[in-house]
């Protein structure tokens, strides 16, 4: 209950922090996610309808109910670093009623608004001081002390796993996928932690995998050429889409505001969107690489998506949300001939980084970091992170609930069967902290919601789950 009334304080200054008249957008969101936060403590046993009525007292009436989605398409936007430039207007309803979100300012006017304030300043607001409270007024090294490991799964052992992923906005629910030709839901609550479900049918390496938004689904690509789709509550294979040109899959990922959508990537060097409720492939909405298409990102509102291939590129493309077609926008060349193989895109870190950025692991031992400088999703570097990565698929990630803390981290496997955590803005000794326990490169990283644990997987198929010490 603590931790709920802890996140609910963040989400106040957060709003208190950026609500002025030219912000209105985050009236919007800031409503989504405090009533979010208000149910949940409500299981606690209190009574939600006084609470309810106090924040319409102060905020306005609530739209819980017409406001979001459907649930089968639950938004997952409610985490503190996805409070975007948006908010719903009736001129964004589409010919069928349908609601689309719709961006009222650009990166670069977005990245102005996140560094706006007084030189030096952490937060561009008199509640600089309460934001730093309700991160516990600790170091970023103490926010990312592991006490020790949690617990390990082993069901996948001598296959690799190169991709998990927590189930989003929740704490215990964790999902990997193996080449051993299976997927695993996994639950770390109630103890002892437990293999879920085994997620079975792929005739091949499983290479990629995606949460729908509302948690109900898995998409899944494999080397067998197909994608497929789950249901995560029994397993069961709901539809095989086959690759028309029988190429292997690669790597997959939800449109975030429509998850009827998957965008896939081959190793024919093509990107395509499929409508999984028809399993069919989307008209305009393919393109084609200068590689083998191993990664892939969307920028928070779905407007832009970044593809990287085994040649060292990565391209933007502009996504239509009316009709999901691909317009290849811009192309950067990493490194020449090495391999893209891990991008996370987000609209700011933290209160002392405040640009949009991406960060991006491309086999040349460095932890990329680039700014996302204009609409077309062009990038700058802006610095990089040394790590052993030559030749394996390693991923990282930025940490989701960091925007009030002192610093920006981000997290990073390696070659060395280590897990890094670097500090964006630490000029010298950016490593905050090192875990070791792995027996093989760790190739993918991934916190739950509330950076209570931290998972990490290697080629070995071990898969760690680190907890965080509690202060």
């Amino acid at each position: 209950m603590a931790a709920v009334w802890q996140q609910v304080l963040a989400v106040d200054a957060r709003y208190n922090a950026y609500r002025t008249p030219t912000f209105p957008q985050f009236r919007t969101q800031y409503i989504r996610r405090r009533s979010q936060l208000l149910r949940e403590n409500a299981k606690c046993g209190f009574e939600p309808g006084l609470r309810s009525q106090l924040l319409a007292l102060r905020y306005g009436p609530l739209s819980e109910q017409s406001s979001f989605r459907a649930s089968s398409v639950r938004s997952s936007r409610t985490t503190l670093d996805r409070m975007e430039d948006f908010e719903e207007d009736p001129r964004a309803q589409g010919a069928r009623g349908h609601r689309r979100s719709v961006s009222r300012g650009s990166y670069q006017l977005q990245a102005q608004m996140n560094r706006a304030g007084p030189p030096g300043s952490l937060v561009p607001t008199s509640v600089a001081e309460a934001s730093r409270a309700m991160a516990g007024d600790t170091t970023l090294s103490e926010n990312y002390a592991f006490a020790g490991m949690h617990h390990i799964f082993d069901q996948h052992v001598d296959s690799a796993v190169p991709r998990l992923q927590f189930a989003n906005d929740d704490k215990h629910l964790l999902a990997c996928c193996s080449l051993d030709g299976s997927l695993s839901i996994m639950t770390l609550s109630p103890s002892p932690p437990s293999v879920k479900v085994t997620l079975k049918g792929h005739g091949g390496p499983v290479t990629d995998f995606a949460w729908s938004l509302s948690n109900d689904i898995i998409v899944s690509t494999s080397l067998d050429g197909t994608l497929r789709i789950w249901n995560t509550g029994d397993g069961r294979c709901i539809r095989e889409v086959r690759d028309p040109e029988s190429s292997e899959l690669l790597c997959c990922t939800f449109q975030p505001m429509n998850n009827n959508l998957t965008v896939v990537g081959n190793s024919k060097h093509h990107l395509q969107v499929v409508n999984i409720s028809t399993g069919k492939k989307v008209k305009g909405g393919s393109s084609k690489l200068t590689g083998r298409v191993l990664s892939l990102s969307f920028d928070a509102p779905g407007r832009i998506l970044w593809a990287g291939d085994d040649r060292g590129s990565v391209f933007s493309f502009l996504f239509d949300m009316a009709t999901g077609k691909l317009t290849k926008a811009k192309r950067l060349v990493v490194s020449e001939g090495s391999s893209i193989c891990s991008i996370s895109a987000r609209s700011w870190i933290s209160r002392e980084a405040r640009d949009p950025s991406l960060l991006i692991n491309a086999c040349v031992n460095k932890l990329l970091l680039y700014r996302v400088v204009d609409n077309d999703g062009t990038l700058q570097l802006k610095r990089s992170f040394p790590i052993k990565q030559g030749s394996q698929h390693v991923h990282s990630i930025f940490c989701p609930l960091m925007s009030f803390r002192q610093g920006a981290c981000v997290v990073t496997g390696s070659e060395d069967a280590c897990v890094y955590f670097f500090d964006v803005e630490r000029n010298t000794k950016a490593i905050v902290n090192k875990l070791q326990g792995h027996g093989g490169p760790v190739l993918d990283v991934s916190f739950n919601c509330d950076e209570s644990l931290l998972a990490s997987a290697d080629s070995t198929g071990m898969v760690i789950i680190w907890r965080r010490e509690q202060k």
